[in-house]
């Protein structure tokens, strides 16, 4: 699903680095699991977290109760906005990340337009079709709902964590970055092997792969090229 620094460009690049000694009972676990664009693909053991109730409740739905996101109009998208309490959570959440532009969560109403070429492009469209083939391959995904250093999180599983970056467009729930690290490098010291996606990183954990790639994330200064890198910690660093 189409989400904010959604990561499916390049999950290609990254999953087969973090996976490529994967043990077949080995857990793979992401605290920050936004639109679910890495972890679909990452088959397996699998636990998928987010902090965003709405979010957590709209995949649990798709997946596992047999509901189908719909078109919304306009009227009732800005009416789920204002009363989200009056609307069942996967709804809210499928109005609000589904239905909104670049997968911002109510950053604004994405329905049908008049594109430059003359056609017609239908956004949530778009989103009904990708969440749908996304389904069959969210199937067996435990899913959670926390903060991601209140998780439990099984020994020795690999860790992926996208987290909202530092300095960067705002999320709707951000995180102080050095009680992040912090909890990366006890992750570590535990036995799990941690994979951080960021911009930079702490002196201690080292880049194993990058790419330039168009980001819309960059504070104040709009797309513009940025640096994608994955990071970890060596085993000596422990």
């Amino acid at each position: 699903m189409k989400y904010m620094g959604s990561k499916n460009r390049i999950a290609k690049e990254i999953l087969p680095i973090m996976l490529k000694d994967r043990s077949p009972e080995q857990w793979y676990v992401e605290p920050f699991a936004g639109g679910m664009n890495m972890i679909c693909d990452a088959k397996g053991k699998r636990i998928a977290n987010d902090i965003h109730p709405y979010l957590i409740a709209l995949f649990e739905s798709v997946v596992y109760n047999y509901w189908n996101p719909i078109k919304i109009s306009k009227q009732l998208y800005d009416d789920i906005r204002e009363n989200k309490s009056l609307y069942p959570n996967q709804l809210v959440g499928w109005a609000g990340f589904g239905c909104s532009y670049n997968g911002k969560y109510f950053g604004g109403y994405a329905g049908e337009i008049n594109t430059k070429i003359g056609t017609v492009r239908d956004y949530q469209q778009e989103s009904i079709n990708n969440l749908l083939i996304q389904k069959n391959k969210l199937i067996g995904v435990h899913f959670t709902c926390m903060p991601y250093n209140e998780m439990v999180i099984p020994d020795c599983s690999i860790i992926y964590c996208d987290p909202p970056y530092e300095g960067t467009t705002k999320y709707r729930d951000d995180i102080n970055h050095a009680e992040f690290w912090d909890w990366c490098r006890r992750k570590s010291k535990e036995g799990h092997i941690v994979y951080v996606s960021e911009y930079n990183a702490p002196d201690d954990f080292i880049c194993v792969w990058k790419k330039d790639i168009v980001s819309s994330l960059t504070k104040d200064t709009g797309s513009k090229i940025a640096t994608e890198r994955l990071f970890t910690i060596l085993p000596l660093q422990q």
